[in-house]
């Protein structure tokens, strides 16, 4: 399945300016959604696709040479025409038709779209679908999606960075395989902090009161608070360890350390002064230091640990295509196109051997560490461990609790 790219053609240097130049990203629209309609989807959920063992469709791909994927808004590599550079040189190597859609707002969402359909088994209108570890846990648990097959892309077996091969909710990367990946953990402003920032605790310090956001969604914000506790988030824990957690949460509410729970609004927060340190994704950095030429923002993984997501490719039960998808996987996973993607998105590729193919394309993007982080930093960010439905539920119920004091 390896199909090996045509030489870097020129307009890349363009696509890399034009996505600098951009405020949106992937993490915007996750940000997006309101707690209310989260539980309300959490809530209307079935788990066990309504208690039925589901079967795969049968693949046609060998007939059918077409392929619908589901993916984020601003999450792949346009040009200015609004083609995308990638998937057309996709369909010229492959002779498979690609229909590439912005479907997925959130993850809830998109859920909420097309549940009825997922969970009886059937086809939804996409081959390839895009979720978040936390989501995608659900959909493993549930038995919605079919066996990737990684065995049968050479390139995705080879080239998979070997720290996101087992993952609680999916050892061995049966059911997924990440697309990008990104790092929440400490932001700050460097006039503020010319030393940084290495603990959540600093962010605590009553000097800092009123001058702090942090993330408007429980994962992010509580695994660091979780972390920060001495807690293992990818192995055992349970109420106790987050209510305890609430507990500090809702503390620094109470005395007004925190000025607001955000999604990425929390950078505009940073310009105007109103903030000096947050609760950051890593790619938010990236993109404001980019726009002030400057390293006027810091971040950092917390000593004590940070909270490290993917999303990930995933094939529902009823798509009719898995061979045509397994195709596009594959193709993703060449050093060469994935660095091309990375130069637009500025997530942390998955693909080993993306940064030096990324010196071809902009050799500053290769040194950032915001998009290839060193070993030692992905040792301290960590994923969740499976959360359950029912989990789920409580704990993003116990976090909007807390944001109120």
């Amino acid at each position: 399945m390896s199909h090996k790219p045509e030489p870097q053609d020129p307009k890349i240097a363009r696509l890399v300016a034009q996505a600098r130049a951009s405020q949106l990203t992937r993490r915007t629209f996750v940000a997006g959604a309101g707690s209310a309609t989260l539980l309300a989807v959490l809530a209307a959920c079935t788990p066990g696709g309504g208690g039925q063992t589901l079967t795969a469709a049968t693949d046609v791909s060998d007939s059918e040479k077409t392929l619908s994927w589901a993916n984020w808004p601003y999450y792949i590599d346009q040009d200015e025409a609004g083609a995308y550079p990638t998937i057309d040189m996709f369909e010229k190597l492959t002779g498979i038709e690609v229909t590439y859609e912005e479907a997925i707002p959130t993850n809830e969402e998109f859920y909420a779209k097309v549940k009825d359909g997922l969970l009886l088994g059937q086809d939804i209108g996409y081959d390839l679908v895009t979720l978040t570890d936390y989501f995608a846990a659900r959909m493993v648990a549930q038995g919605l999606m079919q066996p990737i097959g990684l065995a049968d892309m050479p390139n995705a077996k080879n080239n998979l960075n070997p720290g996101l091969l087992d993952m609680t909710y999916d050892p061995g990367r049966q059911f997924s395989l990440p697309w990008q990946s990104g790092m929440t953990g400490l932001g700050w402003s460097t006039k503020a902090f010319p030393n940084g920032l290495s603990s959540l605790e600093e962010l605590w310090d009553p000097a800092l009161k009123g001058k702090i956001a942090v993330l408007d969604q429980w994962t992010d914000t509580m695994a660091l608070i979780l972390q920060s506790q001495g807690v293992d988030i990818d192995s055992n824990w349970g109420e106790s360890e987050y209510g305890a957690a609430i507990e500090v949460l809702e503390k620094q509410v109470q005395d007004g350390q925190i000025r607001a729970f955000t999604g990425n609004d929390y950078t505009e927060l940073f310009k105007s002064g109103d903030i000096v340190a947050a609760v950051a994704w890593s790619g938010d950095i990236f993109i404001m230091n980019t726009e002030a030429g400057a390293d006027d923002y810091g971040f950092a993984i917390p000593d004590q640990g940070g909270y490290l997501w993917s999303d990930n490719f995933m094939i529902p039960m009823g798509a009719r295509h898995k061979g045509n998808a397994q195709e596009l996987m594959d193709y993703y996973y060449q050093p060469e196109v994935a660095a091309e993607v990375a130069a637009y998105v500025n997530y942390i590729t998955p693909v080993a051997g993306a940064q030096e193919a990324m010196q071809a394309i902009d050799p500053a993007l290769a040194e950032n560490p915001l998009i290839f982080p060193d070993a030692e930093t992905l040792e301290r960010a960590l994923a969740f461990r499976q959360i359950s439905l029912e989990e789920d539920k409580i704990f993003a119920a116990q976090f909007e609790k807390a944001k109120v004091g």
